[in-house]
């Protein structure tokens, strides 16, 4: 069995059009595992069960674990999508 690949994806996103429910506390289904890809600029990601905050950019995505209450907010200009997998997805890290 190969690396899991995303059987869905956000459309790109930017700071003017990132939906409100991505803004506000949110959590994925039991499940369902996201990957947040930021393409360009930087993104604050905060999960609120157990607390903790991670800023996003391109070299460094974050990892959605299923049913856990999390939620963004921009930091300035950016470009960015959600990747949704049905098991834990294996996260390329560039730079690393």
């Amino acid at each position: 069995m190969g690396a899991p690949e995303p059987y869905k994806c956000t459309p790109i996103f930017d700071e003017a059009t990132l939906p409100a429910g991505l803004r506000g506390e949110h959590r994925t289904k039991v499940g369902v595992w996201g990957v947040i890809r930021v393409l360009e600029g930087r993104l604050r990601y905060r999960v609120l069960d157990p607390v903790s905050e991670t800023i996003l950019d391109a070299e460094h995505p974050g990892i959605v674990i299923p049913d856990q209450l999390h939620l963004v907010e921009t930091i300035g200009p950016v470009r960015m999508v959600v990747e949704f997998y049905d098991r834990e997805p294996q996260i390329a890290r560039t730079g690393a």
